[in-house]
């Protein structure tokens, strides 16, 4: 008997050596895959303010951010560089961390807030204000973000009737995305032709032409939504293994879920706002960031920081690695195409139907 209980004994210890082990080994691993994102990120930074017509040297660039003015770089840097640096780094990271969220909370790869119509809203705002108002800059900016806003709640509120379900949001939201598809396109074909370009280079998702005053508002939703996102991390992992799992768990899922939704809705709207709804970035940034920081832990930072390597990496891209210079919304959508046909390849070849 003695000898029974100490094997008993030994068992249980292995056990629990073995859950400690894997903790430390998933810990260690998502710890060096934020690292090298946020490195990549930090490169591409400094990459996008070095490079241009004119290439100037670190110190040069380095001067110009302290403050002091040179001829020629204190334009090219402050002036260009710099606003559509900031907007690519964080539009990209509120798209990638939204994205990671919906995709985590409604257990679909393919729910991403550009597919679902979570973006729809702020296309058409967009297009309204720049086509049929004739306003752009923070009118058309303030009217993205808002029209994105209501139509997710108009989704959110049609998808809790009858109890919330997430295939039922996804539903909705391509029905919304489909109709105010539809409607944009209407608006596009009526429009005066010279207003045109104007409203395919916002919907393309662009940095071009960004300065310094359109970025407050998205530097400011950044700040507060994204650590919001971070502390419901624990609670989003929860609600991934489903409604009456976090409800017996002592997660309220409704409020937790309403919370991620509004948290992750502000971070897309006004980015889109700034810089267009960019393709496909809040669908690749979260299977990245699982691919690289493993599964097991929150990954919202990790997402961020793949979002914003994508579009500062697509930016560049377009820019200088072909003879005319492409939005970044172009580049983003020739990488994330090929993605999303092998997505829905394999959930037919599975019958996968979350």
């Amino acid at each position: 008997m003695y000898a029974l209980d100490r094997a008993e004994n030994r068992a249980e210890t292995g056990t629990a050596a073995a859950v400690i082990s894997g903790r430390r080994a998933r810990r260690r691993r998502w710890t060096a895959a934020t690292a090298l994102l946020a490195a990549a990120a930090f490169a591409l930074c400094a990459a996008m303010l070095l490079l241009g017509n004119t290439i100037y040297p670190p110190g040069v660039v380095l001067r110009v951010l302290g403050g002091e003015s040179i001829p020629g770089a204190t334009f090219a840097v402050a002036t260009l560089r710099l606003p559509r640096m900031l907007a690519g780094l964080m539009a990209g990271f509120a798209f990638g961390m939204a994205g990671s969220v919906f995709q985590t909370m409604l257990r679909n790869p393919l729910a991403s807030p550009n597919i679902i119509g979570v973006t729809s809203g702020s296309g058409a705002a967009a297009v309204f204000c720049i086509l049929i108002l004739r306003v752009g800059g923070l009118t058309a900016s303030l009217s993205a973000a808002a029209a994105g806003l209501a139509v997710t709640a108009l989704i959110y509120a049609l998808s809790r009737s009858g109890g919330f379900s997430g295939g039922k949001l996804i539903l909705i939201g391509i029905g919304a995305q489909a109709m105010l598809g539809a409607l944009i396109s209407f608006m596009l074909l009526k429009a005066a032709t010279y207003d045109v370009p104007a409203a395919m280079r916002w919907l393309s998702g662009s940095l071009n032409a960004i300065q310094m005053k359109d970025l407050p508002p998205l530097a400011l939703c950044v700040l507060i939504f994204c650590p919001a996102v971070l502390l419901l991390g624990g609670r989003l992992n929860i609600l991934e293994l489903g409604e009456h799992a976090a409800i017996s768990l002592g997660v309220r899922a409704d409020r937790t879920r309403a919370a991620l939704i509004l948290s992750s809705v502000c971070l897309l709207a006004f980015a889109a706002s700034v810089t267009g709804p960019i393709a496909f970035v809040a669908f690749l940034s979260g299977p990245i960031a699982k691919r690289l920081a493993g599964a097991g832990r929150a990954n919202e930072l990790p997402a961020g920081l793949a979002g914003a390597v994508l579009v500062l990496c697509s930016d560049l891209l377009g820019q200088f690695a072909f003879g005319v210079k492409y939005p970044v919304g172009v580049i983003t959508g020739i990488l994330g195409a090929p993605y999303l046909i092998y997505l829905l390849i394999r959930k037919n070849k599975t019958g996968d139907s979350q």
